[in-house]
């Protein structure tokens, strides 16, 4: 996979944070059974299983910060924070040469897509996200996030937050995943579909939390759909991506496998249990990011119309 270096990335909202310390209680954690989680991977998987997946994608489904964000003692992240990471980058053929740049110019072309599908197929205008980069630790409109996080998505401040180590040393180190270039662009995608839901207000229809068939799982499902959509989208003809291929995808596929409760499940030492699933089977995910890189459509994309997932 490479990016069209005549494509034009100069565009696209993404600021760095920098580092921040991982400490303070604005993000509480109810993790299971009411412990804390140390390290090791364990301790780690059940923070991924609750957090990295769970996303603080609200709509009664997300994270509980106990904190209102206006008396956090600052501004959450934002694009005031220094964007020097990604200033020389201005062309697809920057974005082949420094990670950096790619990040850039997958969120240049969200945003492009999303701008045009989304007045065209829903008839609601596109409010752009914002994306931050961190390391460390980051003050959110969802409260206080660490590095442990992994990428995720607030509705309140309409921001997506990312820690770039996370794909090297949790997605692969951690949970067994077989990496490759388009992994990124398929998690920021994902992010990116979730804000396309707080913006139709998707979010607001879930009730049911934890299920095979929950409203929890349908708003994952339907956020991988959404980003299979833009995939075909952005392989397409004069996309942002070029060489798309096979192999491509199913680094895709394989990234949404790996973080299937089931999968997760098993990584813990825990035995499969439908009932506690808040994102969906690997099948299932595998499935839906399908669906979407098929079809091309928001109608495909109805997980909550689906009978079964």
């Amino acid at each position: 996979m490479r990016f069209n270096p005549k494509a034009d990335i100069s565009g696209g909202r993404v600021g760095d944070a920098g580092r921040g310390g991982g400490g303070g209680g604005g993000m509480r954690i109810p993790l299971p059974g009411g412990t804390r989680a140390g390290g090791g991977i364990g301790g780690l998987l059940v923070i991924i299983l609750f957090l990295v997946l769970t996303q603080c994608v609200g709509g009664g489904g997300g994270i509980d910060t106990g904190t209102d964000p206006s008396s956090q003692g600052g501004n959450p992240a934002g694009l005031d924070q220094d964007s020097e990471r990604y200033a020389n980058c201005k062309t697809g053929a920057d974005a082949n040469k420094d990670v950096d740049c790619a990040r850039k110019a997958v969120l240049f072309s969200l945003e492009q897509y999303w701008g045009a599908t989304l007045p065209e197929q829903a008839g609601t205008e596109l409010a752009p996200a914002q994306t931050i980069t961190f390391s460390g630790g980051v003050s959110t409109g969802c409260g206080q996030a660490t590095s442990q996080v992994g990428p995720f998505y607030c509705p309140a401040d309409q921001q997506i937050y990312l820690d770039t180590t996370f794909f090297s040393d949790v997605l692969e180190g951690q949970l067994g995943g077989q990496g490759g270039d388009f992994v990124e662009p398929y998690v920021l995608a994902h992010e990116y579909g979730h804000h396309i839901q707080n913006l139709m207000g998707t979010m607001g229809r879930v009730r049911t939390q934890q299920g095979p068939q929950s409203d929890a799982v349908r708003l994952e499902l339907q956020a991988d759909c959404y980003a299979g959509m833009w995939t075909r989208d952005a392989s397409d003809g004069d996309g942002i991506l070029q060489g798309l291929d096979q192999g491509d995808i199913e680094e895709a596929i394989d990234s949404a496998k790996t973080v299937g409760d089931d999968r997760i499940q098993q990584k813990s030492g825990q035995g499969v249990d439908p009932e506690g699933w808040t994102h969906g089977s690997s099948e299932q995910r595998a499935r839906w990011f399908s669906t979407g890189y098929d079809e091309g459509t928001l109608e495909a994309c109805d997980t909550f119309a689906a009978g079964q997932l």
